[in-house]
């Protein structure tokens, strides 16, 4: 018999079944109420997210650092006292030498080691305590980073997916973040202990012996200065150079693993490791050079390094020979300059760590710095439930160069692929588009989902500009299914739910049922749980076209956008992706972008999309049910007459009207 409330029942309530729950004991109250608030919430935080234009946040590390300023501060506190007791060793050794090993006092030795190893106890403690406060530090915000990079990657436009290689992308998140993080984690903060340690030592020295002090810091210090800023400009570039060979090594990696397909079809596995290596070559030879830099800079730290403590033991042993330097002097001064350098030696490594994660910074505050082309405007309103009628007026519209326009951003002057392009689509109609390869069909279907936004003209859905409502309430009343479509990692009932999580099985049952894919689901070895793997590569290019229409019907959509979505099909396939089209074109508005003749016939009417300049730009050239078009003998009179051609010859195509 269970001894606790049932799943659901608050503490102390009534059970609708059962035996009557006579609460929580008064004395277990607290405790349980203490259990209750640590459970974790049923539902993770969804964290705000908008498709309108942000304000002006450039990425900086001061203004990265900026909400994390009081712990850093707390975090330099323990830097400091870290440094204390490091360089409070040199002190005690002086004061055991002068006032107990000269003087011959045992109990002022004894006292001053016992000190040391108070001071040694310190100090591990001490860089205990920062190492675990600057690992918490630095993971915080490299946890604040990777968040905000991918919502910046959650709101671009499509249009920058496509001209930007998904392996630089990949390196941003993933290479240099990974700079970053240890630039944050442990390289601010050593180049910081370092950096007070040798502010620390110098001045030391200065007070311990001024003349003596003035020697070491003029005949070492200038010289390390310059070697530094040498080293600065020539690392910088260096690792400049570097991120750029990565980014371009990642590109070619990704590119190779998505087309293993192609490059085994075509033997082209010796010629794309050939390209591989060149790039491979060059990303070694950045290295390299970044390497020789540091190592001529090391070499020089260390040499001047040796010339100080010859100098000091020249200068100091002369000085205690005449009696004007006690030799516990002299030997503390000898400790702090062997500690002088050794904190140089670690601020060359830091050097190359502070290098990396600003080359990196200066990639990710390019990727931040990047905007979407499509934003909500500032008083963008909901879309409230529409009918479906959709309109395209005047509407002309250029692709974003990838080359740096005038003002440096990348917006440079491009061929409008679309000009003057009118097209009106009745509520519940389906209208097909045809026209050319590269006549900028599916452009058409992307300025109707408001995936780009047209160069001039407006796109409207019942008579409302698409610019003037939220990209979300517009996103839920539209569904689109793309030529190739894409399965998420996880389940078939994932899958299938990605635009309404609330979908009950029945809800899906219904769905499945409606557009004949219930015979795959019973096929599937764990129906809705079965796994589906990256891309649904488990599943036939059918499978994963039906799964995407049952997608797009369990969101119930009042307009569908489907651009070539029978294109990659067998005629068994598309015999089964067509009868499910028009279940789930029913009473619902579509623009079906086509390549198959035979799919545009099934449409209330075709327009036709073709160029009308030199300049390459389309327009709606045509526009008619299938028998005016024909009967008219123009362009769609052509294609279907060379579609009827290759039918003839090909008798496995499906049938026209078929």
């Amino acid at each position: 018999m269970s001894m606790g409330p049932p799943p659901g029942s608050p503490l102390g309530g009534p059970v609708a079944t059962g035996l009557p729950f006579a609460g929580i004991p008064p004395e277990l109250a607290d405790r349980a109420q203490l259990i209750l608030d640590r459970e974790p919430p049923a539902e993770p935080e969804v964290p705000a997210f908008s498709h309108r234009a942000p304000a002006p946040d450039p990425f900086t590390f001061r203004r990265f650092l900026w909400p994390s300023r009081w712990s850093l501060l707390g975090a330099l506190v323990l830097v400091a006292a870290e440094t204390a007791a490091l360089l409070a060793g040199p002190l005690l050794v002086q004061v055991g030498v002068d006032r107990g090993i000269t003087a011959g006092d045992l109990r002022v030795v004894v006292v001053v080691s016992l000190a040391y190893l108070g001071v040694i106890a310190a100090n591990m403690v001490l860089g205990w305590a920062r190492t675990n406060v600057t690992t918490r530090i630095g993971e915080r915000l490299m946890e604040r980073l990777r968040n905000r990079l991918f919502r910046h990657l959650q709101r671009l436009s499509l249009d920058f997916y496509e001209r930007e290689p998904a392996g630089v992308i990949t390196t941003r998140l993933t290479s240099d973040v990974d700079n970053l993080t240890a630039l944050f984690q442990e390289g601010l903060v050593q180049m910081a202990v370092q950096g007070l340690t040798v502010v620390v030592i110098a001045s030391l020295l200065l007070l311990l012996d001024l003349r003596m002090g003035l020697v070491v810091l003029f005949a070492v210090v200038p010289a390390l200065v310059a070697t530094s800023i040498w080293y600065r400009h020539s690392s910088s570039r260096g690792y400049d150079l570097v991120r750029d060979r990565i980014a371009g090594v990642m590109a070619d990696l990704q590119e190779n693993l998505a087309g293993v397909r192609t490059v085994a079809s075509f033997h082209r596995g010796r010629h794309n490791t050939a390209v591989h290596e060149s790039l491979a070559e060059d990303y070694y030879l950045a290295n390299l050079r970044t390497a020789r830099s540091g190592a001529i800079f090391g070499s020089v730290g260390e040499a001047l390094g040796i010339l100080g403590q010859v100098v000091v033991l020249a200068i100091g042993g002369m000085q205690v020979r005449s009696g004007d330097l006690s030799l516990g002097r002299l030997v503390s001064t000898l400790l702090y300059l062997g500690l002088l350098f050794a904190p140089v030696q670690q601020l060359v490594q830091l050097s190359t760590t502070y290098q990396q994660g600003r080359s990196s910074s200066r990639k990710l505050a390019e990727l931040l710095a990047e905007e979407p082309s499509v934003v909500e405007a500032p008083g963008a309103r909901p879309l409230p439930p529409i009918e479906g009628r959709l309109e395209l007026r005047d509407v002309g519209f250029a692709y974003r160069s990838t080359r740096a326009g005038p003002d440096g951003n990348g917006t440079g002057s491009a061929p409008m692929v679309l000009e003057h392009l009118d097209l009106d689509v009745a509520a519940g109609e389906t209208v097909a588009v045809v026209g050319p390869t590269g006549a900028g069909k599916s452009t058409v279907a992307k300025l109707l989902a408001r995936s780009a936004d047209p160069t001039h003209g407006s796109v409207r859905v019942d008579g409302v500009d698409l610019r003037e409502v939220t990209v979300s309430s517009l996103r839920h009343q539209l569904g689109v299914v793309p030529q190739e479509p894409f399965l998420f990692h996880g389940t078939v009932r994932d899958n299938l739910t990605v635009g309404r999580p609330d979908a009950t099985d029945d809800e899906l049952n219904r769905a499945c049922a409606d557009l004949g894919v219930d015979d795959l689901i019973a096929r599937l070895p764990d129906g809705y749980d079965t796994a589906v793997h990256e891309r649904g590569v488990s599943l036939s290019a059918g499978e994963r076209q039906l799964l995407s229409l049952a997608r797009a019907f369990v969101s119930r959509p009042r307009v569908l956008i489907l651009d070539e979505a029978t294109s990659n099909l067998d005629p068994r396939s598309e015999r089964r992706v067509e009868a499910a089209l028009d279940t789930l074109l029913e009473g619902r508005t579509a623009v079906i972008v086509v390549h198959r003749l035979s799919t545009a016939r099934r449409a209330d009417r075709i327009a036709v999309v073709d160029r009308t300049t030199a300049a390459g730009s389309a327009r709606v050239v045509e526009l008619g049910t299938h028998d005016e078009l024909v009967a008219a003998g123009g362009i769609y009179a052509s294609m279907w007459a060379t579609w009827e051609e290759h039918l003839h010859d090909d008798p496995s195509t499906p049938a026209a009207g078929s």
